[in-house]
């Protein structure tokens, strides 16, 4: 594709948003609900499809991956206003209105091929907005694929199909010329695409770098705590942003800890002799090593000459330090855990802030506790937008039917992550609101007296 293709694409983008500014709500929740009823019912087709193209990932927990969140995204949009008037505030003299942002560039990565764009575009026209999706070239067939259902099924309700369009033959040139043309972006992938749509010139919602730290209160049902965060860990192979990465666990009872999540599958390993050949094999040079992402603990420890026990879904290794300097520290795309000990509270909250402060910072906790005052005193002092509690981070930080969290598969992580947003991207943020102000009843300006009381 070209410089002019580029053009064409917006041309056609133009002229299909001409049309879906014009749509009822029901004409676009319509669409939306279209457009995740495919992948609702093309899960396994559209899960062996990512596997076999992206090499990473498991292909089970892809197929839920598709169902689930093509049923949470659609339910939570599901009769919500995003057209017309949204809502009147009498007592403020406020009308509100929703408009159009225009054609969205949508960057996708190669670690969610298919439910990113599919939640992209949900999003996008539930705003009445139209999309252009730039995928990873890890990732082209898979969204190619999805967009040509897409477009099949625009056209059986009788809608332009460029109200969605895709870079079939996607590179870094041409998502760059992408995100200069079009009205809005948004980037979900590595930090560098991040960077350059921020660089583009056109509003842009991004993520920053996932490093989910797991605090294990004392005290806790151990054995329930460990399996959520095992199951987290295993998920897709550990290529999830939300999945888990650490594990915070009291020092008293640390042996209890790592016998529970061993019970749910995962292995410990604490000589560092075996940590120090994981290390060298997952972060060579400091990086995280490109053939092992979203591989199984069993090729990652091949990879390592380290050996593991048959059937382990989890590496669990204990490092001598944290922070600065570590490793281990950073985000691990593999089914691969570090794990530290703590004498109180403060300690853990502290460990877990210096391992986000060298990745990860703006993203996520997970936390396994029932005292509230512990809860507040992480959320005062850990620099993250979400503190999921009690909960499976990787399969539920993106919304739930259990939490309040948005449904999304863009996680904003502030200014501690570089990103517009603290919070999770929704399909609210993809139209522009128009406020009719009038004058407010029984409006009076206060004395002075009143004012600086």
């Amino acid at each position: 594709m070209t410089t002019e293709t580029i053009s064409d694409a917006m041309r056609r983008a133009r002229r299909a948003l001409a049309a879906v500014e014009t749509y009822s709500q029901k004409q676009v929740d319509d669409i939306a609900r279209m457009f995740a009823r495919i992948v609702y019912d093309r899960a396994e087709p559209l899960a062996r499809l990512a596997v076999d193209e992206t090499r990473m990932g498991v292909y089970e927990h892809k197929v839920k991956k598709n169902l689930g969140k093509a049923r949470i995204l659609w339910s939570e949009m599901k009769g919500q206003k995003s057209v017309g008037v949204l809502r009147e505030l009498p007592e403020a003299g406020l009308i509100e209105i929703a408009n159009p942002k225009g054609v969205i560039g949508a960057v996708t990565p190669c670690t969610n091929p298919i439910v990113t764009p599919m939640c992209n575009a949900m999003f996008a026209v539930k705003g009445r907005n139209v999309i252009i999706v730039a995928p990873h070239p890890r990732a082209r067939k898979c969204a190619v694929r999805l967009v040509e259902m897409y477009r099949e099924g625009l056209e059986r309700m009788g809608v332009p199909p460029d109200i969605v369009q895709v870079l079939a033959e996607p590179s870094v040139e041409l998502t760059g010329q992408l995100m200069k043309a079009v009205d809005v972006v948004i980037a979900t992938g590595g930090m560098g695409m991040v960077k350059a749509a921020y660089s583009s010139g056109k509003p842009s919602f991004g993520v920053g770098a996932g490093n989910v730290q797991c605090l294990i209160d004392a005290g806790v049902d151990y054995e329930r705590a460990t399996a959520k965060m095992i199951e987290g860990r295993a998920f897709d192979n550990g290529i999830i942003c939300s999945g888990e990465q650490t594990m915070i666990a009291p020092a008293r009872d640390y042996d209890r800890v790592v016998a529970a999540a061993v019970k749910a599958g995962a292995c410990h390993l604490d000589d560092p002799e075996a940590v120090g050949k994981l290390r060298n094999a997952i972060f060579p040079g400091g990086a995280m090593n490109k053939n092992l992402v979203g591989r199984p603990a069993a090729e990652v420890a091949a990879a390592a000459g380290v050996a593991i026990p048959a059937g382990t879904a989890v590496i669990i290794v204990k490092p001598e330090r944290h922070g600065e300097g570590e490793a281990f520290s950073q985000e691990k795309m593999c089914p691969v855990m570090s794990a530290y000990s703590y004498s109180t509270w403060e300690e853990a909250v502290a460990i877990a802030r210096e391992n986000l402060l060298v990745e990860g910072a703006g993203h996520s906790v997970s936390i396994h506790s029932d005292d509230k005052e512990h809860l507040l005193y992480a959320g005062e002092r850990l620099p993250v937008s979400r503190l999921l509690v009690n909960q499976i981070c990787s399969t539920m930080n993106g919304g739930s039917f259990f939490n309040g969290l948005a449904a999304t598969t863009t996680l904003g992580c502030g200014s501690w992550g570089n990103n517009s947003i603290s919070e999770n991207l929704s399909w609210r943020h993809l139209f522009n609101v128009s406020r009719i102000a009038m004058v407010k009843p029984g409006g009076r300006q206060p004395t002075d007296e009143e004012i600086w009381a």
